[in-house]
């Protein structure tokens, strides 16, 4: 059953506030309230910094919710000074809320001081438009990685259209540490996470910018990765949000770019490419998918269905590498819709299994001449100018 608003603040009637005898909801200290099936975002309205009393309400109310309402209900809390809200007594100290006009809040998020502390390389796969098979591809990127037994982890980052589950047949809900922390699941040695995990797939994500930014830092920040060799992010298509959120918040250690042959998808990868050179993120290279189509009856022919070597030119022409072509075959098609990526193939027979696990080492080579050429990545500070 879907969780309402009126859930989320009968819960917090039941948080006090420290400093008098009043809950946090009857002090009117709760604005922007917004309910997605078990994710729930709010934030707590306060008259000064306090990190202390910050941490203290925002605990409390997790406690909350979890007892009162689902304890599997996903949270994003925030603070806010909002100064105007609140009395002053005559002693200096803050009083509870007023009825005073409302001003603009300023909101100041805590994160931890590391993201991804277990994890040695972060790669994010992106694509300039959608439809290019940018989810195939880090999905059976990172079954590649896992074949040579490294520790990978995976996270789909597509808030709106998250597809991992159903390319991995894994549609259980994430446990939750004693920590209240996201536990992710595992399959064919991958460790992975999505929003489809958390929702019900029949209902549609409308949310506004804001809130997808802000479910992808908690997928970053409060989960238990653990130690790995490897985490691949499942970027969505685009420059937006999402990308910048993420070059904001964790160090990556290079970008892959896919495109298919075509010059429209060649137009966007282009722009990809300048996007994470633009943030100083190292560009890995440039995967071509669905590059041509081998009929099963006839091995020896080839087509070039959405053109020939566009990606392979692409890289050559901008400076960056090439890291392979994935032939168009139904097996993948079938295999991403079975559960089962056939880079997992015991036998590899297939022409597309033999590419992905090429490109897995090729990524893993590129990786390693970046690791040992260029200085690690660091978070970038976007500021936008008037």
């Amino acid at each position: 059953m879907a969780i309402k608003k009126q859930q989320i603040r009968t819960a917090l009637t039941h948080v006090m506030h420290p400093q008098g005898d009043k809950d946090l909801v009857t002090l009117n200290m709760i604005e922007d309230l917004v309910v997605q099936d078990k994710f729930i975002t709010f934030t707590i309205d306060l008259p000064e910094k306090n990190p202390k009393l910050e941490n203290t309400l925002k605990e409390k109310c997790r406690e909350a919710i979890h007892k009162f309402v689902d304890k599997d209900a996903v949270l994003d809390i925030t603070t806010a000074v909002n100064i105007s809200k609140f009395n002053k007594q005559e002693n200096g100290k803050a009083a509870f809320p007023g009825q005073g006009h409302r001003q603009k809040k300023q909101q100041k998020r805590d994160e931890p001081e590391e993201v991804f502390p277990g994890v040695d390389n972060i790669i994010a796969v992106a694509s300039g438009k959608g439809g290019v098979g940018k989810s195939t591809v880090a999905v059976n990127l990172a079954c590649g990685l896992a074949r040579t037994g490294a520790k990978v982890g995976l996270l789909d980052t597509d808030i709106y259209g998250p597809s991992i589950p159903t390319m991995f047949d894994s549609h259980e809900r994430p446990n939750i540490t004693a920590h209240k922390k996201l536990i992710p699941l595992k399959k064919h040695g991958v460790h992975f996470l999505s929003m489809g995990l958390l929702v019900d797939p029949d209902q549609a994500m409308i949310w506004r910018g804001p809130m997808v930014t802000s479910a992808v830092k908690q997928f970053m920040q409060e989960v238990e990765w653990g130690e790995l060799d490897y985490m691949v992010l499942d970027l969505p298509p685009g420059t937006g949000d999402v990308q910048l959120t993420i070059v904001q918040t964790v160090p990556l250690t290079g970008a892959v770019v896919v495109s298919t042959p075509q010059t429209v998808a060649l137009d966007d990868a282009r722009k990809g490419v300048a996007m994470f050179k633009k943030v100083n993120v190292p560009v890995l290279g440039i995967v071509e998918n669905m590059a041509y189509f081998v009929p099963p009856d006839m091995p020896d022919k080839k087509y070039h269905i959405f053109g020939k070597h566009g990606a392979r030119e692409l890289a050559k022409r901008i400076g960056t590498n090439f890291l392979g072509e994935i032939p168009l075959e139904q097996s993948v098609r079938e295999s991403g819709d079975s559960g089962k990526p056939i880079v997992m193939e015991e036998d590899l027979k297939s022409k597309s299994a033999q590419a992905f696990v090429e490109l897995s080492n090729n990524v893993i080579q590129q990786l390693a001449i970046r690791n040992k050429e260029q200085a690690a990545t660091e978070k970038i500070d976007i500021k936008i100018k008037p």
